[in-house]
């Protein structure tokens, strides 16, 4: 996917070694007036690892974002980026770290998406001919070889936000910092992101991935931190996360195999009758031969198939009803 030629050669590139954080923040805490935007948040991140930071709006995600990038300057905590502290501010980060923004506001709408990259190339210290090569290398990268003349002002929010991500790119960063960056893209645009961030990480990059895209992080996240109200309320594996749901729901289409179950209703009173404290069973609300299915904690769904067919009773399909990570995530953050 990235341009082998220009993206894929360091500039001067520092990986920290296995045993050192890429990032680290500890006891980070963030106040705006009365508001506390982070409390206490701690996390590491380590070379060629993706931490997903998850969060309703106004959880802290963009707070410490920002923190980690040294735009805001936490009240209390530490927080080192490739061994160093950001609170010195030292120029050794700055072409090491790529922040890709929520909401840019700051390319030049007037100048193509060619020439804002090769200015910011060039406020990273490239010369002409490298700058050039690396965002031609950056646009094809995210797709946007095709537009390289065309003003930025006429590029569509998507493309605008896939700007952001090429700008991130050009100086091969060691630590990755993304805030939202597939939150307006289309599938495929979004895949492309993914795929780019993946390939940075095989190489050793760093990325914490903020997003409220929780289906967009199993297969992709390796681990994850859930902020509520900027305190964190659960960091471990994404398969840690979806565990924390406290009852998995599934959608059961069922008929019956001629054993005195001919009516839904009695079907739904078999299936109840059979399951007793190992499942909650309701009536759907779509169809008359769909029934909900919610598992005690602990209970196990291939039992609890294997007792509703003993029962006389045919499952003909089961599918989640929601994905176990959006579970975890509205169950954690106290969302209904």
């Amino acid at each position: 996917m990235i341009v082998e030629s220009a993206l894929m050669n360091p500039i001067s590139r520092r990986l920290p070694s296995a045993a050192e954080p890429s990032i680290s923040a500890l006891g980070v805490s963030r106040r705006f007036g009365s508001r506390e935007a982070l409390s206490d948040v701690s996390l590491v991140v380590g070379p060629g690892e993706i931490h997903a930071v998850l969060g309703p709006n106004g959880a802290g995600k963009t707070t410490l974002i920002r923190v980690l990038g040294g735009l805001t300057t936490p009240h209390e905590g530490t927080v080192t980026v490739l061994g160093e502290d950001v609170a010195s501010g030292t120029r050794f980060l700055r072409g090491r770290v790529g922040l890709v923004p929520s909401g840019d506001r700051s390319f030049y709408l007037r100048l193509s998406g060619l020439e804002n990259l090769l200015f910011f190339a060039r406020l990273h210290g490239m010369r002409k001919r490298l700058a050039r090569e690396r965002a031609l290398a950056a646009l094809a990268a995210v797709r946007l070889e095709d537009v390289p003349k065309q003003p930025v002002g006429h590029y569509s929010h998507g493309m605008q936000k896939r700007l952001s991500v090429a700008r991130a790119l050009l100086t091969d960063p060691a630590v990755l910092l993304v805030d939202e960056a597939t939150h307006d893209l289309d599938p495929l645009a979004a895949r492309t992101v993914r795929e780019l961030v993946l390939e940075l990480g095989r190489r050793g990059t760093a990325t914490l991935w903020a997003t409220q895209r929780v289906e967009e992080i199993r297969g992709f996240a390796d681990r994850v931190t859930l902020l509520r109200e900027g305190e964190v309320a659960f960091t471990g594996s994404v398969a840690a996360l979806a565990d924390e749901v406290p009852a998995r729901t599934h959608l059961l289409r069922i008929g019956g195999n001629g054993n005195g179950n001919g009516t839904p209703g009695a079907r739904i009173a078999a299936i109840r009758q059979a399951l007793g404290e190992l499942a909650a069973v309701d009536e759907s609300v779509h169809r008359p031969d769909e029934v909900v299915l919610r598992l005690a904690n602990g209970a196990v769904l291939g039992t609890a198939l294997a007792r509703i067919a003993g029962a006389g009773v045919d499952v003909i399909s089961c599918r989640d009803e929601r994905p176990e990570i959006e579970e975890a995530f509205i169950h954690l953050t106290g969302r209904s």
